[in-house]
């Protein structure tokens, strides 16, 4: 029986381990922090599940238009908000979810050593377990070891007032003044959900707006959104520093302006976890950003060795750092696998509204010079987007002027997570317009506007694609 070691506890650790044991695998998985890693404990589901409690907020603010008296206004919002009882709730559910994986890999048969484990050449695996080692032998190991926020020398995060994103759940009390450095994904999510819970928040982006690398109608909306609500958004504006004062923080800025504030969020990306584990003297190749060098299978440079997740920097997302592990296992133990697409990766901005995303973006489409067509239909023109007092938001879908294939799409709304996935079906499986439009949706739903997008593809030719 093949002896797989996994090295990381987070999806992509988690779900090989599932799939070499479904294949007959004696399966070892060696986490040091706890079941579902950085994902579950301090990442995907405590910031998400903080940002369920601040949707209710911003569902509440259409409460008026809907004939429902009673909505809290912003300025009064923080004596509403016990956040020690949400912190509490939110690492309560990331303890429950950790438990949980923890149950089912014990029952479906892997064995889980507890400790920090490292590479002895390309079939060894030694784990610190804090009382001593343990030396594991294997026939193949599987890195899942992920990343690590991004800190600043001139910004050194003190768990109290200068913070990463994995210390904001040990706040006690919601910051009066939240200053974020960084307009990517992370700093856009939680900026927008402190915004709602009642902080002032001041994000600070050192690109011209926010979330740069996302498609520019979506992210010069959600701007207008954070804006129009009362967030101040720095563009073009890059921190030097953040020092701590008599009662909260100042950030310097490069130009030398000083930005205020009550405490601030590091938001400045992540630094995969690849350092001081063995992995270069073993053989494993490293790009100059310290990320494991794998290919569509998961192969890492040296026979045996895989790596899923953060660490290799394809894609940070929890579903891509999953399927790279179940790749990687199929790969590894014989069984048929199909390589990674990552143009058909699904992603979501946890922000109000939401932005997912699919496919070939706009941006993507110009680069590479492909002819397209494409339209885009504001949520507000749909009827269910109406009663729910929605307005902010839109459709837009990419498509071959003359084969009509689905090319990708993005969904800007209120659970726009949700909404992506028939578009995600068309992307996967190469539908055409005219497949999604003669489909039968709900009257009234949000979806409808999916089909509607469609249907206002059907027939444009190749002299009306967008290039």
């Amino acid at each position: 029986m093949p002896h797989v070691v996994v090295v990381g506890g987070g999806p992509g650790g988690y779900e090989a381990a599932l799939v070499a044991r479904r294949l007959g695998a004696r399966v070892t998985v060696v986490e040091r922090h706890g079941l579902g890693g950085a994902a579950v404990l301090t990442d995907v589901v405590p910031s998400k599940t903080l940002i369920a409690t601040a949707e209710w907020f911003t569902t509440a603010e259409q409460g008026p238009e809907l004939g429902v008296r009673g909505e809290a206004p912003a300025g009064e919002r923080r004596d509403l908000v016990d956040l020690e009882a949400v912190n509490a709730r939110v690492l309560a559910l990331a303890d429950a979810q950790s438990r949980d994986i923890h149950s089912r890999l014990e029952r479906e048969g892997v064995e889980i050593v507890a400790g920090a484990g490292r590479l002895d050449g390309p079939s060894r695996v030694v784990v610190d377990t804090g009382t001593g080692t343990t030396t594991l032998d294997a026939d193949t190991v599987l890195l899942a070891v992920g990343a690590t926020p991004r800190t600043l020398p001139t910004a050194v995060p003190d768990g109290e007032r200068i913070l990463t994103w994995t210390q904001l759940y040990g706040l006690a009390e919601l910051p009066e003044k939240l200053i974020v450095v960084g307009s990517g994904v992370t700093g856009a999510e939680f900026a927008g959900a402190y915004q709602a819970l009642g902080s002032q928040v001041v994000l600070v982006s050192s690109r011209d707006r926010v979330l740069p690398g996302e498609d520019m109608d979506a992210a010069e909306l959600l701007e207008g959104v954070f804006r129009a609500r009362g967030m101040t958004v720095m563009s073009r504006s890059r921190a030097a520093s953040a020092v701590r004062t008599e009662d909260g923080v100042a950030v310097t800025l490069t130009d030398g302006r000083v930005v205020e504030g009550s405490h601030v969020l590091i938001a400045v990306g992540g630094v995969p976890s690849t350092a001081g584990i063995g992995l270069e003297e073993a053989g494993v190749r490293l790009s100059a950003s310290g990320h494991v060098e794998v290919d569509r299978v998961s192969r890492t440079s040296v026979p045996g060795v895989y790596a899923a997740g953060d660490c290799t920097g394809v894609l940070p997302l929890a579903s891509v750092a999953a399927m790279q592990g179940r790749i990687a296992m199929s790969h590894a133990l014989g069984d048929a696998v199909a390589p990674l697409k990552p143009g058909r990766v699904a992603a979501n901005i946890f922000t109000a509204p939401e932005i997912a995303t699919v496919g070939l973006s706009e941006s993507t489409l110009r680069e590479r010079g492909y002819r397209y067509v494409t339209t885009t239909l504001p949520l507000a023109r749909n009827p269910r987007a109406k009663m729910l007092g929605m307005r902010d938001g839109f459709v837009k879908l990419f498509a071959h002027p003359d084969a009509g294939v689905v090319l990708g799409g993005v969904v800007v709304a209120p659970r726009a997570s949700e909404l992506i996935f028939p578009i995600t079906l068309a992307v996967a499986h190469r539908l055409t317009v005219d497949d999604v439009a003669d489909s039968f949706t709900v009257y009234p739903s949000l979806s409808g506007s999916i089909a509607e997008a469609a249907r206002v593809l059907h027939g444009q030719s190749g002299e009306d694609a967008a290039v």
